[in-house]
């Protein structure tokens, strides 16, 4: 029996995951298409794709349709979503037939921009879009209680964007919104790499660099990674020996740019929230809040309290669903 689902999507840079109001997290997949360029035809999408990427033929092209949070490609986002609907009906084991879908989209998206997502979702047989802002969403699936006129700093690193809000009764009292996210500390990782070792690699080594011995400034007992990758020297396989105290020294200029926009956000606080911050501090959320040692880090540099959502990397999905039930009254605040 057919019937109208509710569902949420976090359309994120780096992973895109649906959430089922019944089922919870049905999707959670890295936001991947493989394309085969002769018929333009999906071979792949989300984890298989991810594992094709940098191994593929020169006729087999893997993309990343969205860049900063927004689309950068519409007709592969579109296509991507069409797959990921029919994944997610598949694991929720229940037709669904025109369902209502709430999208995340980033503080900073312009009107173009949101309309893109819109349209992109709506192509795939969804009954009615509703966009809510990522920090929003954030706040709610982190259980903060945004409905209230008290603050709730939400501070959301995903892959290509980091949002800082101050969320109060339920809206947007200040927020900043930078280009800065997982995709850059890779990419610094990787720049690094190649200007002081000649060693070139790829986007996966780097990740997996800043998830094993990736560090926020601060003291830690060194820890080291053999890390392969090509001579560019020799153009030959080559393996070097990588030294945490190294890729923190890499990461720290874009780590700075995120605290600066958290202090920029806490600067605009109105003086009636400032005492609310103080006690209830600030919580972090997004994959990149994982690295290691930030949340100690910023609580140094800010002095307030900070704090590590339960579920990081699903807090966005879960919020957005979850706002499902109170979308009217929370699009009415934020428009």
């Amino acid at each position: 029996m057919f019937k109208n689902t509710e569902i949420g999507i976090d359309l994120g840079t780096a992973n895109t995951l649906v959430y089922s109001k019944n089922k919870g997290i049905i999707f959670n997949e890295p936001s991947v298409v493989a394309i085969d360029l002769n018929t333009n035809q999906v071979l792949a999408v989300g984890l298989d794709a991810k594992e094709m990427i940098g191994k593929t033929p020169d006729h087999i092209k893997t993309v990343r349709p969205l860049k900063d949070g927004v689309i950068a490609d519409f007709d592969i986002t579109a296509q991507m979503l069409k797959h990921i609907m029919k994944k997610a009906t598949n694991s929720v084991k229940v037709a669904m037939r025109k369902p209502n879908v709430v999208v995340c989209t980033p503080f900073g998206a312009t009107t173009v921009e949101k309309k893109a997502i819109q349209d992109a979702v709506s192509s795939c047989g969804a009954k009615r879009v509703h966009l809510i802002e990522e920090p929003v969403a954030a706040a709610i699936g982190a259980d903060l209680p945004v409905e209230e006129p008290t603050a709730n700093v939400i501070v959301d690193i995903g892959g290509g964007t980091t949002e800082v809000a101050i969320i109060s009764y339920g809206g947007i009292v200040s927020c900043h919104s930078i280009r800065i996210g997982g995709d850059q500390l890779d990419e610094d990782i990787i720049q690094y790499v190649r200007k002081t070792y000649n060693l070139l690699i790829g986007e996966q080594t780097a990740e997996q660099i800043k998830m094993e011995i990736g560090y926020a400034p601060i003291e830690h007992s060194p820890v080291s990674l053999d890390v392969r990758g090509r001579d560019l020297v020799t153009g030959l396989p080559k393996t070097m020996t990588i030294q945490s105290e190294e890729i923190q020294e890499a990461m720290t200029e874009s780590l700075l740019r995120i605290l600066e926009s958290i202090r920029a956000t806490l600067e605009e606080s109105p003086p009636e929230l400032s005492g609310d911050i103080v006690d209830q501090g600030v919580i972090l959320t997004g994959g990149g809040s994982l690295l290691n040692g930030l949340q100690e880090w910023l609580s140094q540099r800010i002095i307030v309290p900070v704090h590590l959502t339960d579920q990081p990397l699903e807090a966005v999905a879960i919020g957005t669903g979850r706002s499902l039930d109170v979308i009217n009254q929370l699009q009415k605040k934020i428009n």
